[in-house]
Formats: structure tokens, sequence, C-alpha cells
């Protein structure tokens, strides 16, 4: 199966989570409600799925793997933006951080770039389960398998100014995510989040640098 970080999973068993430790007590009522889990950025394991569920705390995220057989359904952030489903949810006028969804998705049409909600409002919006709150930030990831040029990163930093909520991007590039404030900044070296944890960059795409 083609997965990638910030991808949802919707669990066939979730009472069939493999963990090292023991499982907090709040994950199987979490799970209950909602059988969705993320994708975790770290290496992965022939026939095991790295995921986080999340409960209703932001101090409750649990890591765990999940095994092939129980990946029902994948989502990804771009069919979520896709869909568009924010335009059917009673809330969207209440929430900031779903608001702000229907400006950035013409900002990111408008320099061709592929993206998805990801963190509380990717998930609501996928699971139907009520996650993203009035203080919500909204977590948005963009795929850049090429180098995208300072100036338009620059530009889609300062129109992000516009949002009824702040707007956190990160750049997924082949080597691993950037924050789009960081990368649009003259800060050198950049943080770099990869697969086998964070490491300082001059240049996100080139694996040499």
């Amino acid at each position: 199966m083609g997965m990638r970080p910030h991808d949802l999973v919707r669990l066939a068993r979730p009472e069939a989570l493999i963990c090292h430790g023991q499982q907090p007590e709040w994950v199987a009522p979490s799970l209950g409600r909602a059988p969705y889990a993320v994708i975790r950025r770290v290496p992965l394991m022939p026939g095991m799925v790295p995921v986080g569920v999340r409960g209703e705390a932001r101090s409750e995220r649990f890591a765990a793997f999940a095994d092939d057989a129980n990946i029902a359904e994948i989502i990804t952030p771009e069919q979520l933006a896709m869909q568009q489903a924010w335009n059917r949810l009673d809330r969207t006028r209440q929430i900031g951080a779903l608001r702000s969804l229907p400006f950035i998705a013409r900002l990111f049409a408008d320099y061709a770039l592929a993206w998805g909600p990801v963190g509380s409002v990717g998930f609501e919006l996928a699971s139907g389960l009520v996650t993203a709150k009035a203080a919500s930030d909204l977590d948005v990831v963009v795929r850049v398998p090429e180098p995208l040029d300072r100036n338009i990163a620059a530009e889609l930093y300062a129109e992000l100014g516009h949002t009824p909520a702040r707007v956190d991007v990160q750049l997924e590039t082949p080597l691993g995510a950037i924050a789009l404030a960081e990368y649009a900044s003259s800060v050198r070296p950049m943080l770099l989040k990869t697969f086998h944890g964070p490491r300082l960059t001059a240049d996100p795409w080139d694996a040499a640098v």
C-alpha cells in the first residue's frame, strides 16, 4: 500500500493495534468513536504501518502499529481538499480553521500546488467527529516534489496572514517536511523532518546539503 505521513487510515479492527508498551485507557474509547489513525513519519517495516491515535485532549497521542490487513481505507489530505467537505459542515462558519479552508483552496489552486488539511481539521473532515476547536490552527501539507521558488513561498506566506485562523503549512519534499514559514524566511540552515528524525539542511530537496 502506498501511504505517506499525514495520510489517515480507517482501521478494520481498532482493537488489534500493535504496541510496544501498555495502551493508555483513552485509546479504545477514542477508536470506538472514530476508528481512524494517522500515518507517522518513521522508517517503514514490511507489513507494518506506523500509526498515531489521537484522543480528545492535545496531550492524548499514542504511537502504535497496524498490520496491512487492518487498513480498511486510506484517506489522503489531497482527497479531503478535493472533496471540499467543509462546504457541507454547519460548523464551518463558527470555527476559524474551517472557515479558512475556502481561501486556502483558492490560494493553492492559483499556484497549482497539491495540498490538503491535516491535524484536527483533517481528522474532522475524514471521520465526521468534531475535533477542530474555536482556537484551533489550520494545519496544511503541500506536496512539492520539485524545489519551490522562494519568492513564491514568500508570497504564499504573506497571503496566509489574511485567513481567519493561524495557518501552519508544511512543505513535503521527497526528503521530508519543512515549515513554509522557515523556508520563506532568510533563516539558514532549516529544520527538515525526515523518516530518521529531524536534521538541519540548507536545501530540503538535496540530500547532500
